[in-house]
C-alpha cells in the first residue's frame, strides 16, 4: 500500500531512535474516545520495543508535549502547531474526513498524514440496516403502531419486499463504497459503482435504481452533486441513503421530492450544517425522511479497528 510504504520510509529514517507517540483523542462521543480497552489495543498493535507513549486529555497538555513527539494521533490539528513540532514525522487521525487536519499542501516537508480507512466495516452495516428496515417494512410497522393500528397485517403487505434482485447505485465507490457494495452483492443486489471517472453514468444508472447510496467525501466538486436533475432520474420506488457528507445533496430539492412523493424514502446520517437545526429544509415533518445524527460509524470497535490498521501501516 502506498500509505504504508510512506510510513515505513519515515520510520526507517529514524530507525536508530525510538518513536515518541503523543495521543490526544478526547471526544464527546464515547465511541470516538480513547478508553482503557482501546489503549490496550494501541499498546499491543502499534507500539514497538523502545517506543514511548504520552496520552493527554486536553489541548494545553497536547501542545506542551508536542515538541518531543515524532508521531501524533489526534482528532484535530491546527497548521500553526507545526511550528511547535520540530520532531514530528507522522500525523495520524482515526477520521476519514480531512476537515479537522491540515491539507496536503500545508504539511511541512518530512511530515505525512494518515487518515483512518477502516470505517466501511462499520458504516456498511448501517447501510444494510437502512435497506432491510425499509424493504422488510420495519418503519412502516412502527408508523402503523404509532397511529394506533395494533394489528396492521393487511396494511403492511404493500410495504414488504425482497432485497435480493434490487439495484443499488453507490455514489462514491471508494473504500467505504466497496465495503457496502460487496455486502449488497452477497445478498443478491445488483451494484453499480459511480466514481469520478464514470460520473457521466450516474443519471442513466439511477433510472433503474432501487437504492441510491452516497458515500462521498466533502472534497472539491461534491457540493450538491445530487441535485433536482439527479433526483428526477430516480423511480418513485427508489430510496436515497447518505452516509458520506451532507454537502453532496441539494437538501431543498430532496425535501421537495419527498413531499411530492417522488421518492419512496430517504435515510440520512449527514447534513450540510451539523448539528441539524430547525432552519434546515430537512428538519421538521418531511414525509418518509429518517434521520441519524452523523452516527453511522458508531461502535465500540471504532478505536480498536483504527489502532489495528495503524499498527499494520507503521
Amino acid at each position: 500500500m502506498k500509505r504504508s510504504s510512506k510510513v515505513a520510509e519515515n520510520d526507517s529514517s529514524r530507525a536508530a531512535a525510538s518513536r515518541r507517540w503523543l495521543v490526544w483523542l478526547n471526544w464527546p462521543v464515547g465511541a470516538f474516545r480513547l478508553d482503557a480497552k482501546s489503549l490496550a489495543v494501541f499498546k499491543a498493535r502499534v507500539m514497538r520495543t523502545g517506543d514511548s507513549l504520552t496520552v493527554v486529555r486536553n489541548e494545553r497538555a497536547f501542545l506542551k508535549s508536542l515538541p518531543e513527539a515524532t508521531h501524533a494521533v489526534v482528532w484535530e490539528f491546527k497548521k500553526e502547531w507545526f511550528a511547535l513540532a520540530p520532531a514530528l514525522k507522522v500525523l495520524a487521525t482515526p477520521g476519514a474526513g480531512r476537515e479537522l487536519l491540515p491539507t496536503d499542501a500545508e504539511l511541512p516537508p518530512g511530515v505525512i498524514r494518515v487518515n483512518g480507512a477502516f470505517h466501511g466495516k462499520i458504516m456498511a452495516e448501517t447501510v444494510l440496516a437502512f435497506v432491510f428496515a425499509h424493504a422488510r417494512g420495519l418503519y412502516a410497522a412502527e408508523a402503523f403502531q404509532r397511529r394506533g393500528v395494533l394489528w396492521a397485517r393487511a396494511e403492511m403487505s404493500p410495504f414488504c419486499s425482497l432485497v435480493a434482485g434490487t439495484h443499488a447505485v453507490i455514489l462514491g465507490y471508494g473504500k467505504i463504497g466497496h465495503e457496502i457494495g460487496w455486502r449488497l452483492e452477497a445478498l443478491g443486489v445488483k451494484v453499480t459503482g459511480i466514481r469520478r471517472r464514470n460520473f457521466a453514468d450516474l443519471k442513466s444508472a439511477c433510472r433503474t435504481a432501487d437504492w441510491l447510496i452516497m458515500a462521498l467525501p466533502s472534497d472539491t466538486g461534491t457540493d450538491d452533486l445530487v441535485d433536482a436533475s439527479v433526483l428526477r432520474c430516480l423511480p418513485r420506488r427508489a430510496v436515497l441513503i447518505n452516509v458520506g457528507r451532507g454537502n453532496s445533496v441539494d437538501e431543498t430539492a430532496l425535501a421537495r421530492a419527498l413531499r411530492a412523493r417522488k421518492l419512496a424514502a430517504a435515510y440520512l446520517d449527514v447534513f450540510k450544517d451539523e448539528p441539524l437545526d430547525a432552519s434546515s429544509p430537512l428538519a421538521g415533518d418531511v414525509p418518509n425522511l429518517h434521520r441519524m445524527p452523523h452516527a453511522s460509524a458508531f461502535a465500540p470497535e471504532y478505536m480498536p479497528l483504527f489502532f489495528v490498521e495503524l499498527g499494520e501501516l507503521s
